[in-house]
């Protein structure tokens, strides 16, 4: 019987599956807590959550540690190298929340273009008076041009979304998709970023968070867009600099933005509160219940297949 420490509480029956065969001490505090500290010699396997930071100074504490399970897709809060080094597997989430992230995404796409959350908040203030031609006059979604940065998963799922919204689609990654596969989503690949900015009218975020990727939007870039355009982050958020962005929403060029993910989490930049053309979502691009209990019985999973000697049951990230 091993020792496992769960971060956090978890929906579904993840915890109840791993307590049945292994002792599992959890607590809300996450890897920083007391709880951990004083077990945290003998733990084989930590279920951890994205506000965890597992670096090589946790690692030094946890000589028995054999896995480190992720209820997330992104790893940006695991040095991958330290546990390499150290053999601690590392695992993800991926597929599971592709669909519940891509609506999540779509939705934001849809509120800041047609200002549905900016309406909500003027009719519960009681300053709807009545309906004239010109009153909250949004920006056309049907047709737009979709640019996606990062054609994963994710990224794939928001095209097809376009799709049903005959939005011509433009992407950018590293490297190019296969070609049926761009057939399928009937997606034009654009090498340059900043090429991708100048045609599209809609830009959705979908890349890992990397040192390459931490402001890949800043000022400058943001200044790039075209005239009118939407920039939509559902994937991390030091990817967009949030001054940077409430000053392009602020002075042009964008007429609106939805942000799922911050900086600072939870904390936004006040200059952004402010401005009327954001639309601000808790980080909840996989919380739908289905969803969320998919996510922790698959980190569960991973966890009971390493502790027994066997391979991870489905992760994205490499092992050591």
């Amino acid at each position: 019987m091993a020792t496992v420490f769960v971060s956090g509480t978890l929906p579904g029956d993840a915890v109840a599956t791993l307590a049945a065969s292994h002792r599992v001490v959890q607590d809300e505090a996450g890897v920083r807590s007391a709880a951990f500290a004083s077990c945290r010699a003998d733990v084989e396997a930590v279920v951890a959550l994205l506000t965890d930071r597992i670096d090589a100074a946790f690692l030094e504490g946890s000589p028995r540690l054999r896995i480190v399970a992720n209820v997330a897709v992104g790893v940006d809060n695991v040095d991958l190298a330290a546990c390499k080094s150290r053999g601690v597997l590392v695992t993800n989430t991926p597929d599971v929340l592709t669909d519940a992230t891509a609506d999540l995404a779509f939705g934001l796409v849809l509120a800041a273009a047609r200002r549905i959350a900016e309406g909500d908040r003027l009719v519960r203030a009681g300053g709807f008076t009545g309906w004239t031609p010109t009153f909250m006059l949004g920006t056309r979604v049907h047709g737009a041009t979709l640019g996606i940065v990062g054609m994963g998963r994710i990224g794939r799922a928001v095209a097809r979304r376009g799709r049903g919204f005959a939005m011509p689609v433009v992407y950018t990654q590293r490297e190019r998709l296969r070609e049926d596969l761009e057939a399928e989503l009937s997606a034009t690949f654009i090498a340059s970023l900043d090429d991708l900015l100048a045609r599209a009218d809609v830009v959705s975020i979908h890349c890992p968070l990397t040192p390459a990727t931490t402001h890949l939007f800043d000022g400058p870039r943001l200044a790039r867009m075209r005239p009118g355009s939407i920039l939509v982050n559902t994937a991390r958020g030091p990817i967009v600099d949030e001054a940077a962005l409430a000053h392009a929403l602020t002075h042009g060029p964008l007429a609106a933005a939805g942000l799922d993910v911050f900086e600072a989490e939870p904390a936004v930049h006040p200059a952004l509160v402010t401005c009327p053309n954001a639309v601000l979502a808790p980080h909840i691009g996989s919380a739908d219940r289905p969803t969320r209990e998919a996510m922790a019985s698959l980190a569960a999973s991973n966890v009971l297949a390493v502790l027994a000697g066997h391979p991870p049951v489905l992760s994205s990230v490499d092992r050591p």
